[in-house]
């Protein structure tokens, strides 16, 4: 009896030091994990998105296992809050919301989309219904009835999906959408038709209903640190993101993307048209820049796809001015140059396939589309326009690189009429001619002539000697 009452004994305590281990915390507060800490601190608009795509894809490159949004917004824009909760649902580790001080609106739907939501001590969450901006953020507009319905029903309609799959309450998070929604809790109306629901944390934290559930906030802390010691990665290595002065200018540099492919385009046409190197190819390079520079703060690529980008105009520099003729170099190197240039417009996530699908490549497509368009038109008319104008004169005497006058170029030209040459690679119908020992820039009228071929200079196009098949 004595053996079977000291068994018994040594199993309670046995049982009581295993349920108070499994209460503890862990004793390494997550050590070996790492945690993403990005900030919430301004209007949802898009400065807001490139900071969450950066965000969402340094935590993946991390290997982070925690992504906690420290919040304290006013709201925002509808569109960019479903641009950010669809990035957000690409990070496939856990996602948590800290309200530190507010919630409102855009806010809401955001904390509403991540699995689980606590809240700092005196702070709010809600006021979430939809209303329409004037012109230039002149100011809060009234909605027609109809339209009020029909972006209510789409935004309640997102947000309560990611609601049902997260577990929050649902009619918690219409009531803060929809004025036409009540929510009666336990007999008490926290919420009449035709108000929109606003929660303090106390409010957001009551358990109601069989079993037990919050509102919406799992509890209240009173700081991030005591946050991330709540879920055992008080020790976790922490990676806090932090908004770049340049993710404002994203939003006017992306939405230009098409015209700095222009501006690059023409500026190297200029360039190559006139001799030397001067103000036409600095214009070419910054638009190019402005292009990969738009694509970096926005968070879509890295400056790779830059490198590329470099990596592919060498190579068709070499094709053109050093070894002229060889195909492969220059189809290589054009075909490294449009990779680069739909890529950097791609958003691509660490852990994606390396070959993005059609929606990905739709919005970049268009811009190219744009911009090849809009250079082929400028082309045409700088090719036409240009070389008859007094612009011209002036554009190389002033920015070629050396002191070559007009002059000295037309004079240089006469040298060359009339000379017979070799064409150093195929003319179709532009390429490389070498008279003596002279390699120059030459155009046929429209015949295909084979490299190898003796050519004749007839006249002048520009700085380009025109040629013709020489007996």
């Amino acid at each position: 009896m004595a053996k079977r009452r000291l068994l018994c004994f040594w199993l309670g305590l046995t049982a009581l030091g295993l349920d108070c281990a499994a209460a503890s915390p862990p004793v390494d507060q997550g050590r070996g994990k790492v945690v993403c800490i990005l900030p919430i601190r301004e209007d949802i608009m898009p400065p807001l998105v490139y900071l969450v795509r950066r965000g969402v894809k340094e935590a993946m490159r991390e290997g982070a296992d925690l992504l906690v949004l420290d919040m304290e917004t006013n709201g925002g824009r509808a569109d960019s809050t479903l641009e950010i909760i669809d990035i957000l649902d690409k990070f496939p580790g856990h996602t948590v919301t800290y309200v530190n001080r507010t919630a409102y609106s855009a806010g809401a739907f955001i904390a509403a989309a991540t699995e689980r939501i606590f809240m700092a001590p005196e702070s709010v969450i809600g006021a979430a219904a939809p209303i329409m901006i004037g012109p230039g953020g002149t100011g809060v507009q009234e909605m027609s009835g109809t339209m009020e319905a029909k972006i209510t029903s789409a935004l309640a309609a997102r947000i309560r999906a990611y609601a049902q799959k997260y577990g929050h309450n649902t009619a918690v998070i219409e009531a803060m959408i929809d004025k036409g929604k009540e929510l009666v809790v336990d007999g008490e109306t926290l919420c009449a038709k035709g108000e929109i629901l606003t929660l303090t944390n106390r409010e957001a934290e009551r358990r109601v209903g069989d079993p037990p559930k919050p509102l919406l906030s799992e509890g209240t802390v009173p700081t991030l640190e005591a946050l991330l010691e709540r879920l055992g990665c008080a020790q976790a290595r922490r990676v806090r993101l932090e908004p770049l002065g340049a993710e404002r200018l994203a939003t006017w540099l992306n939405s230009l993307s098409w015209l700095w492919l222009i501006i690059g385009v023409a500026g190297i046409y200029i360039e190559m048209k006139t001799p030397g190197f001067g103000l036409p190819g600095v214009v070419g390079i910054l638009g190019f820049a402005l292009y990969f520079a738009g694509s970096y703060v926005a968070g879509l690529a890295g400056w790779e796809w830059a490198a590329l980008f470099l990596l592919g105009l060498l190579m068709v520099a070499l094709e053109i001015f050093v070894w002229p003729g060889i195909v492969v170099l220059g189809a290589v190197g054009a075909l490294l140059v449009f990779v680069a240039l739909i890529m950097a417009l791609v958003d691509m996530y660490p852990g994606m396939p390396p070959i993005p699908s059609w929606p990905q490549l739709e919005l970049p497509a268009k811009t190219l589309s744009v911009a090849f368009l809009g250079s082929a038109g400028a082309i045409y008319l700088m090719s036409r326009w240009l070389p008859r104008t007094p612009i011209y004169p002036a554009l190389v005497t002033r920015l070629v690189s050396g002191s070559e006058s007009v002059r000295q170029i037309q004079s240089h030209q006469q040298t060359l009429l009339g000379r017979s040459g070799v064409a150093l690679s195929a003319l179709r119908p532009s390429g490389k001619a070498q008279f003596g020992e002279e390699i120059v820039d030459v155009i046929t009228q429209g015949e295909m002539i084979d490299r190898g071929a003796k050519v004749r200079v007839i006249g002048f196009s520009g700085s380009s000697a025109v040629v013709e098949p020489a007996e």
